[in-house]
């Protein structure tokens, strides 16, 4: 063990009843962990919650969207999955609708979709709350069928709809004949529900198969409004977007999450503004505490330095035993911090203790995630803070002249 090590552990075990040197470096290691612990549970449910929210939405919305009428859609389908990051697309039919009942009309976005590949890309489909997907496809080789619908659960209720009810959409753009203009009307059987517990997606979004939707506005053919493709890394959207719209012909929009979705992506980029200055501060407490250990510890050990020194300790060695003193506590602080942090998440992921009010949030429990990468750069950062604390200290140790010290003493 090299001297310098030596000695920085040796103060820190010190045991005589007159130095506090230990007690303070042992309140400075729990400054520490407080501060690491706080940092991890706070980015957990910082990044639980995130997640959430945009698992919600891209649930219903594409992550990369293409927007362009064409016939010849499965093989355009195939040249978009052949791109780089590319890890599903279907086809879609979009349009606006009203959506009517006995006694009550609401507009609705109608969205015909293949039921085969949706569920690859639209996950808020591969869980129903009631009813089936498959149950979309059941009209489509019959003409005479009454083609089906899925409504979202908040629009079910809203309108008091009920499973295998018969509702009726209304196309504003209709047809024109003898009798004058009046608008293409179609009904439909209700025959599952999804929820994603977001009012701004469940109260508009209907699904259908593109064949229901084709029929509903008289379109012949096999004629798609667009596509919807999800990726293997969405925060890459963007970058895939580009290669996208490089292979496709001219005739085609291509729109990553990000642009599709703004105040998302600006929530976002706030969080991890404020994740970092929230990291600043609470190790910066730590550190404090660090300098004010390692300030009391040179006083208290003038005496002891002035006799290394005497005895041919270097200066560089005596900086490095307190540099070495900070980043010990530092390092014991972080790891217990990361010990309580991590033991924090792991129990509010697992029991889900804390419940939120209903309907406040678009969940009832606090949801956490924890990434390595964050952690890693929270051990990296904490540590280098508390290294950045040593430097004051471990120089004014440095630059004691023996003969004064001892003659103090």
């Amino acid at each position: 063990m090299r001297f310098e090590l030596f000695i920085a552990l040796r103060y820190l075990r010190a045991k005589r009843k007159q130095s506090f040197g230990n007690v303070i470096a042992l309140i400075s290691m729990l400054g520490v962990a407080v501060g690491v612990a706080a940092l991890i549970v706070a980015m957990g449910v910082m990044n639980g919650f995130s997640t959430d929210f945009r698992n919600r939405i891209l649930g219903v919305n594409a992550e990369i969207l293409v927007q362009g009428y064409t016939h010849d859609h499965e093989k355009i389908r195939q040249s978009i999955l052949a791109v780089p990051g590319v890890k599903a697309v279907t086809p879609h039919l979009y349009t606006e609708l009203m959506l009517s009942t006995s006694s009550k009309v609401k507009g609705i976005l109608l969205r015909g979709i293949d039921v085969k590949t949706a569920p690859e890309v639209i996950t808020a489909l591969r869980r129903l709350e009631a009813g089936d997907l498959d149950s979309l496809d059941s009209d489509a080789d019959d003409k005479k069928q009454v083609p089906r619908l899925i409504l979202g659960q908040q629009l079910a209720e809203r309108m008091n709809i009920y499973l295998g009810q018969r509702v009726f959409l209304l196309a504003p753009a209709g047809t024109q004949s003898s009798a004058g203009y009046s608008p293409r009307i179609q009904p439909f059987i209700v025959s599952g529900f999804y929820s994603t517990g977001m009012a701004d997606v469940d109260l508009y979004f209907a699904f259908t198969s593109i064949a229901a939707a084709r029929k509903m506005l008289g379109l012949e053919g096999d004629l798609v409004s667009g596509f919807e493709i999800t990726v293997q890394d969405v925060f890459a959207a963007d970058k895939t977007a580009r290669l996208i719209r490089e292979k496709l012909q001219r005739g085609f929009s291509v729109y990553p999450w990000m642009e599709t979705n703004p105040q998302l992506m600006a929530a976002l980029k706030l969080e991890a503004l404020a994740l970092g200055i929230v990291l600043v501060l609470l190790i910066a407490v730590g550190s404090f505490s660090i300098i004010t250990t390692l300030i009391m510890l040179v006083m208290d050990k003038t005496r002891d330095i002035a006799i290394m020194m005497s005895m041919g300790a270097t200066r560089a060695a005596i900086k490095k035993i307190f540099m070495l003193q900070g980043l010990i506590i530092g390092a014991l602080g972080t790891a217990g911090g990361f010990i309580l942090g991590l033991t924090l998440c792991f129990l509010l992921k697992r029991y889900k203790f804390i419940k939120l009010p209903p309907g406040a949030y678009l969940t009832d429990y606090v949801p956490v995630l924890v990434e390595g990468p964050e952690l890693a750069l929270i051990a990296f950062g904490t540590v280098f803070i508390c290294f950045l604390a040593t430097l004051y200290p471990a120089r004014q140790a440095a630059l004691l002249v023996p003969v004064e010290a001892l003659r103090s003493e």
